[in-house]
């Protein structure tokens, strides 16, 4: 196939100028996505490195007489460290609770005693319940009726994480 005169050079030179628009738009298109995942538009990739495998706030009573009787709350927790570096659990707040205590129980035979922070090696799992280091909602509002609570745990290096814990029996994890 032959040009014909006057129409403005050879097959490759059409080829071209029919590439030129969508490869502009690919140019453009890739400029903005990199933009926008340059400034966070996009997210962040983070490593898991804290992971709470069994979460439990235990009805206080089964009756609310009972529950109010009793007072505190605890919660049953097991948080497992999942990078090589120690954290710290430095606080847990729950909109139930007007405040929420961590507790060291120390070596056996010690009483029990708030602490600042519960340690969680690198690479291991820290156990919360009421037989040992544990988590006290303190003057909770009535939650016996609801099935889950909201708890937001804060870690010294991993940050927050929210979960909602399931409500059971009392005593129960």
């Amino acid at each position: 196939m032959t040009p014909r005169p006057g129409s403005g050079g050879g097959w490759l030179a059409q080829l071209a100028r029919s590439a030129a628009a969508p490869v502009a738009c690919v140019v453009a298109l890739t400029a903005l996505l990199a933009a926008w995942a340059g400034t966070g538009g996009a997210g962040t990739l983070t490593r898991v490195r804290i992971q709470v495998v069994e979460a439990a706030v235990p009805m206080r009573g089964f009756t609310p007489r009972a529950a109010a009787a009793v007072g505190a709350a605890h919660a049953f927790l097991t948080i497992r460290n999942l990078s090589g570096r120690p954290d710290e659990l430095i606080a847990v707040r729950s909109p139930i609770a007007a405040r929420v205590a961590l507790v060291g129980r120390g070596l056996p035979g010690t009483p029990p005693t708030v602490v600042k922070a519960l340690a969680i090696p690198g690479g291991k799992t820290l156990a919360l319940s009421p037989f040992g280091d544990d988590v006290v909602l303190e003057d909770p509002v009535p939650y016996e009726s609801r099935a889950e609570v909201p708890l937001t745990l804060v870690f010294r290096d991993a940050g927050t994480i929210t979960i909602q814990a399931p409500v059971t029996s009392p005593g129960t994890p």
